[in-house]
C-alpha cells in the first residue's frame, strides 16, 4: 500500500481556504499556515475562516493550524502555496528550513515582482527546486464555488505525471474533478494572463460597453494569450482546453472575479489606489500586467489588450480614450 503523503497549505485567503476544504475530504490531517493568529484562533473555536469563505466549516481534528511557516513546511511532503504573488517573497524570507526534498505546487496566479518570473520558475531559479518537483494548480475554478460545492474542474500540471496524479487524487471529490497535464509553463502563464484580460473585460463593462463587445474582448484575448505563451514556451498545446480558454472565460465573466471587479471600478473612474482600498482584496492582474508588458518587450508578441491595460494602470492614460483606440485593433 502506498503511504498517504502529507500536505501543507501556505496562505490564509479564499483560494487557500478552498484548497484546505478540498484536501480535508481525502487527507487525514493537513498543516495550514496563515499569518493571522487571530484567524487561527477563530477557526479553532468556530470551525471556519472568519475572513474568507466563512460558509466552509472544517473538522478541526483534520487541521494542524500554525502561524509559523517553518512548522508547516517541515511537516509536509507536498507544499501548496496559495498566497498572492506580490507577497510570496516576503513569506519565503521567513523560511529557515530547506525546501529541498519537498514537492512544491503553486496555486498562485501571478508573477513574482522581485524576479519577474512565474512562481514555478521562481522556485526553480531561486531555490534550486527541480522542475519535476514543481507543479501548478489552475482552474477553471473559483474558490467561492468550491465553498458552495458547485461542480468545479481543476488542472494539475507537473513534469512528473505521478506527482500530478497524487495531487489530483487528493483534491478530487464529489464536486471537484481534476485532470493532469505536463504543460507547467503554459498553464501558469495562462493563469497569470487571464487575470489581465479579466481586468480588460471589467474596464469595458465599467465604461458602458455591452455583451457584444465583451465577446470580442474574450475572443481576441484567447488568441493574444496563445501568441504570448507560444513566444515564452513553444510546445504542442490546445489553447481551447479548460486550463486556458475555460479559465479565461470564468475569470472574465464571473461575478466572483476580483480582477473583473477591479477593472470595472477603473472603468467607472476609480483610481488604482481607491479601487484597491474599496475592494480590500488583491487583484493579481494589476501586478501581472506590469510584468507581462515588460516581458513582452523581449518577446514582442502582438498584445494590444495587455498594452491597453498597462497604459491605463501604469501610465495614467484615460480608459475611455484607450479603449476607443483598442476597438479599432480588435476583430
Amino acid at each position: 500500500m502506498i503511504e498517504q503523503p502529507k500536505f501543507a497549505v501556505i496562505g490564509g485567503g479564499s483560494w487557500a481556504t478552498a484548497i484546505a476544504k478540498m484536501l480535508c475530504v481525502n487527507v487525514p490531517e493537513i498543516a495550514w499556515y496563515m499569518r493571522n493568529a487571530e484567524a487561527i484562533e477563530h477557526i479553532k473555536t468556530h470551525y471556519h475562516n472568519p475572513n474568507y469563505l466563512s460558509s466552509v466549516e472544517f473538522d478541526i481534528k483534520k487541521l494542524r493550524l500554525t502561524n509559523d511557516i517553518n512548522e508547516a513546511v517541515s511537516y509536509a511532503d507536498y507544499v501548496i502555496f496559495a498566497i498572492p504573488s506580490a507577497f510570496l517573497s516576503k513569506e519565503l524570507s521567513k523560511l529557515t528550513v530547506s525546501l529541498e526534498q519537498k514537492i512544491i505546487f503553486s496555486a498562485i496566479k501571478g508573477i513574482v515582482p522581485e524576479t519577474s518570473l512565474i512562481v514555478g520558475e521562481h522556485f526553480n531559479k531561486t531555490y534550486n527546486i527541480p522542475f519535476e518537483n514543481i507543479g501548478v494548480i489552475t482552474g477553471p475554478c473559483h474558490a467561492e464555488e468550491v465553498a458552495l460545492e458547485r461542480l468545479s474542474y481543476l488542472t494539475i500540471a507537473c513534469g512528473d505525471a505521478q506527482k500530478a496524479k497524487v495531487v489530483a487524487k487528493n483534491l478530487s471529490g464529489n464536486f471537484i474533478k481534476a485532470i493532469i497535464t505536463d504543460d507547467i509553463i503554459g498553464t501558469e502563464y495562462a493563469a497569470m494572463l487571464k487575470n489581465i484580460y479579466a481586468i480588460a473585460a471589467g474596464i469595458a463593462h465599467g465604461l458602458g460597453y455591452g455583451d457584444n463587445f465583451q465577446s470580442v474582448i474574450m475572443s481576441n484575448a484567447i488568441r493574444e494569450m496563445k501568441k504570448f505563451i507560444r513566444k515564452v514556451h513553444k510546445m504542442k498545446r490546445n489553447i481551447n482546453n479548460s486550463a486556458y480558454l475555460g479559465d479565461l472565460l470564468v475569470t472574465g465573466y464571473s461575478v466572483f472575479s476580483r480582477n473583473r471587479m477591479f477593472g470595472n471600478m477603473i472603468g467607472k473612474g476609480y483610481t488604482v489606489q481607491s479601487a484597491m482600498m474599496e475592494m480590500s482584496m488583491v487583484a493579481e492582474g494589476y501586478y501581472a500586467v506590469k510584468s507581462a508588458y515588460k516581458l513582452n518587450q523581449e518577446y514582442k508578441a502582438n498584445t494590444p489588450i495587455i498594452d491597453a491595460v498597462y497604459s491605463i494602470l501604469y501610465e495614467g492614460k484615460e480608459a475611455k480614450k484607450v479603449f476607443k483606440k483598442l476597438t479599432d485593433k480588435l476583430d
